[in-house]
């Protein structure tokens, strides 16, 4: 699949999906074995290692949470290089007063947002996939 960089066509595309369960955002003491944890993403910081986990999986492993998080993949591939992307679906959550964290992977964005606010949160999403263009449309960014 080729990934796509034209700003319109990544959100008229980008088709929000609310994953099952809440997720856990933690920080683990580095050299943590993680692979009990299962971690759906890690970022290695001076502080610690952060980790995402689900709830139930670091409440076993008694990983205290920082953060309580629904996740939701946006599932167009969006370019690693591609301009504009972030910036409207973090508008369109603010101006609804939901935070969100962003972890981009190779082929999808993965957002977090408060773990009570994930439905609102993919109807914030799919109100701007159906109606926002605004003149954004050809917008490329890349050889």
């Amino acid at each position: 699949m080729v990934s796509v960089t034209d700003l319109g066509e990544m959100i008229r595309t980008m088709e929000p999906v609310l994953h099952d369960g809440v997720y856990v955002f933690a920080s683990v003491p580095p050299g943590t074995d993680t692979r009990p944890l299962q971690p759906v993403a890690t970022m290695g910081e001076a502080e610690g290692l952060t980790v995402v986990v689900r709830e139930e999986i670091a409440a076993g492993a008694g990983v205290t949470a920082a953060f309580r998080a629904a996740w939701i993949t946006l599932s167009v591939q969006s370019d690693l290089q591609a301009v504009g992307l972030t910036a409207a679906f973090a508008q369109a959550l603010a101006d609804a007063s939901i935070g969100c964290n962003v972890i981009a992977g190779v082929f999808h964005d993965h957002l977090f947002v408060p773990a009570e606010r994930g439905e609102q949160a993919l109807s914030v999403l799919r109100a701007l996939q159906a109606g926002r263009d605004d003149g954004i449309a050809g917008r490329r960014v890349g050889p």
